[in-house]
């Protein structure tokens, strides 16, 4: 039987604006379980930003619960919370977010450097996810030098290498043109067969169905898609 990786549970997320509350996550229930490959599919507007920032644990819900890893995120302070990003979560953006002055090793080696790895082994773990993702021939390239499609796959490893629980993906093919957004989407659906959960954030309904399960916000409210890939 599958674990409850991710269990939100009435999430809201308001703002006062003047004298009026603007409601951005209007009762949210969400559950994601270990090795499931879920698409947040909705337009500009519907939330999906905030959404994925709580979920990432870069903000907090003003209401609701909300459980990660068996680990009630309502409850920790920054020190936590920061470990919980290291941890846990592995972010994938749409603008890569590499550091141009780092090497492709030295951009995937990052986590764990924060984590505290030993040399050795962070230098180790990098070479053998950068060789996972087709990169081994330009390990000593900086992100300038290499296409949008080799920038994103190198996120992809930086993202993947601290073994986290949930992969977070924020249009990560928005800046790719279309064949080369395809090959990351194939990425992604390999490292889902090798176990992984993934939660992808979207507005093209096209990437969406690359996930195993769909699911739509619209105007803060979720809804349960049809599943796509099953």
């Amino acid at each position: 039987m599958a674990r409850a990786l991710l269990e939100m549970r009435d999430i809201v997320k308001s703002y006062q604006v003047g004298d009026e509350e603007q409601i951005i996550l209007d009762h949210i229930d969400f559950t994601v379980d270990e090795n499931q490959f879920v698409s947040v599919l909705g337009p500009s507007g519907s939330g999906k930003s905030t959404l994925m920032n709580i979920i990432g644990c870069l903000d907090m819900a003003t209401g609701g619960e909300y459980c990660l890893a068996g680990q009630l995120i309502e409850d920790m302070d920054q020190t936590e919370l920061a470990r919980i990003r290291n941890k846990e979560i592995g972010f994938v953006f749409q603008s890569f977010q590499l550091l141009n002055r780092l090497s492709v090793l030295e951009n995937v080696e990052l986590p764990l450097i924060y984590a505290h790895t030993p040399t050795h082994e962070r230098r180790q773990k990098a070479l053998e996810i950068i060789d996972r993702v087709g990169l081994s021939h330009r390990i000593d390239y900086f992100p300038n030098q290499l296409s949008g499609g080799q920038q994103q796959r190198v996120a992809i490893a930086r993202a993947v290498i601290t073994q986290p629980s949930i992969l977070l993906a924020d249009e990560p093919t928005g800046a790719l043109d279309q064949a080369t957004g395809r090959a990351v989407l194939d990425l992604f659906k390999e490292l889902h067969r090798e176990g992984r959960t993934i939660i992808m954030i979207t507005h093209d309904a096209s990437i969406a169905s690359a996930a195993q399960r769909i699911v739509k916000l619209l105007d803060g409210r979720l809804y349960e898609g049809e599943a796509a890939n099953a």
